[in-house]
């Protein structure tokens, strides 16, 4: 079922060509590492906070809340941006048109984006390379199982997955399900246990037992 818009196969994300943005992209940063006037290391570095920090634990704040706080979960379904604002994080070009997808024992939600790269900056951050491959587009829509277990996520036959095409209009973002043995946590700790890839579809969240086993080290 494909609801809205790009895929990954679990395997080759890296390969696909560039887009002629991307290119261009590309060969400016290049040419500014070439006279000396970026560090190659601080932009990696710059780009992996945006990627995988800063984005990604906005959106980790907005589904712990909507774990812990039924009435902002109801605000959050019914009006995305306006509840994510509540939160402090504007909704800005890329998240003005954002509808909340909930995973449940009954379904489970893949967001992609078959034409492009539409992505929710605002609570995710910069879009994983994967994401904008023509692997990810074709297998999300054509195999979104095969896609999944390559992600490591294996859907029952029980359960319905729900393709979403993101697209200018409208963004996609969901909400995991809340793992089980959490009860106890606080809404920032549950923040802890959500990665990028559980808010796009291609993920779970983490276990408890992960988390402390990262926080031990």
């Amino acid at each position: 079922m494909s609801e809205g818009h790009d895929h990954h196969d679990g395997h080759d994300h890296h390969s696909a060509p560039l887009s002629e943005p991307a290119q261009r992209v590309k060969a400016l940063e290049q040419l500014l590492v070439e006279k000396g006037l970026v560090n190659p290391q601080a932009l990696d570095e710059l780009i992996d906070t945006y990627e995988r920090r800063v984005g990604p634990r906005n959106g980790a704040r907005v589904v712990a809340r909507a774990w812990t706080d039924p009435e902002y979960r109801k605000r959050l379904l019914d009006n995305a941006a306006r509840a994510i604002e509540e939160l402090g994080f504007p909704p800005g070009p890329q998240g003005e048109h954002m509808m909340v997808l909930e995973n449940t024992p009954r379904v489970h939600n893949l967001v992609v984006c078959t034409l492009c790269s539409c992505y929710p900056w605002s609570v995710l951050g910069l879009p994983p390379v994967w994401y904008k491959s023509t692997a990810y587009r074709a297998s999300a829509v054509n195999d979104p199982r095969g896609l999944l277990k390559g992600f490591g996520v294996d859907v029952g036959d029980d359960k319905e997955v729900r393709v979403w095409d993101s697209s200018s209009e409208m963004r996609y973002f969901v909400i995991p399900e809340r793992p089980t043995g959490t009860e106890d946590l606080s809404e920032d700790e549950l923040a802890d246990l959500v990665t990028r890839d559980s808010m796009i579809g291609t993920g779970l969240p983490k276990s408890p037992g992960r988390r402390e086993s990262r926080a031990a080290r």
